[in-house]
């Protein structure tokens, strides 16, 4: 027998279910908090590295002559990070405005289905 629980810890909802050998299991429900943090982990470790190689291609000079980032390189690569974000913020602003417009297209789709489906 399934019950779902609270677990009050982290507030994430638990089923809890008896295993082979009779002692109950909780196991969460929905996604795993493990694989979502991974993932986003990916994701920033991947966005990271995107922006600086194309600002550092873009900015830094090519004649290492000083360990550090002279002021005009600096000034580039704040810009460069800075428009790269901005550009991702849109991106993914146009991106979650699709998916929110594909997802009300499948439940009409759904409930046209089952309009007619009642119908007969």
């Amino acid at each position: 027998p399934l019950r779902p629980q609270i677990n009050r810890d982290q507030q994430i909802p638990l089923t809890v279910a008896m295993n082979f050998f009779g002692a109950q299991e909780t196991q969460p429900k929905g996604p795993d908090p493990l694989f979502a943090a991974t993932s986003e982990m990916e994701m920033y470790a991947d966005l990271f590295q995107k922006i600086s190689g194309t600002c550092f291609q873009k900015c830094a000079s090519r004649k290492h002559k000083d360990g550090d980032l002279a002021l005009g390189e600096m000034a580039c690569t704040d810009r460069c990070v800075s428009k790269y974000m901005e550009a991702m913020e849109k991106v993914g602003a146009v991106l979650q405005q699709a998916n929110e417009q594909q997802a009300q297209q499948q439940q009409n789709l759904q409930q046209m289905q089952q309009s007619w489906g009642g119908a007969r």
